[in-house]
């Protein structure tokens, strides 16, 4: 079964980091992830941009600025890993967490995945 795992935090903890707290962070989660990618359970890991590039597109066809809900939290990211029960998405959330502890991670089941085209 496939899972998505949400990551958000709070967006101005993450740009105020130094360059070297980001760039040791993400060695960091690039380690958690490593066993996930080598096993090939781990899919598709998004960043996202900033959540004041971000617009919503509302019921007919209305735009506007920023993301859908105004919160503390905004999600920032996503991971898709492809796991055997629940439990298994729960532990590699808690991973992340464990080296990224002032983030939150959703976990939501993924039951239709359409393969797109490749991006490069």
């Amino acid at each position: 079964m496939l899972y998505a795992i949400l990551a958000y935090h709070e967006e101005a903890k993450i740009t105020s980091m130094s360059s070297e707290d980001q760039a040791a962070l993400m060695a960091n989660l690039l380690r958690i992830q490593g066993p996930k990618v080598e096993d090939g359970s781990l899919g598709p890991q998004v960043r996202l941009g900033a959540t004041r590039e971000a617009c919503t597109v509302r019921a007919r066809g209305m735009v506007v600025d920023g993301p859908f809900a105004e919160t503390k939290e905004h999600l920032l990211g996503f991971y898709v890993i492809d796991c055997g029960e629940r439990d298994e998405a729960i532990a590699f959330a808690r991973e992340l967490q464990q080296v990224n502890p002032t983030a939150v991670y959703e976990i939501r089941p993924v039951p239709l995945y359409i393969r797109g085209a490749p991006l490069g």
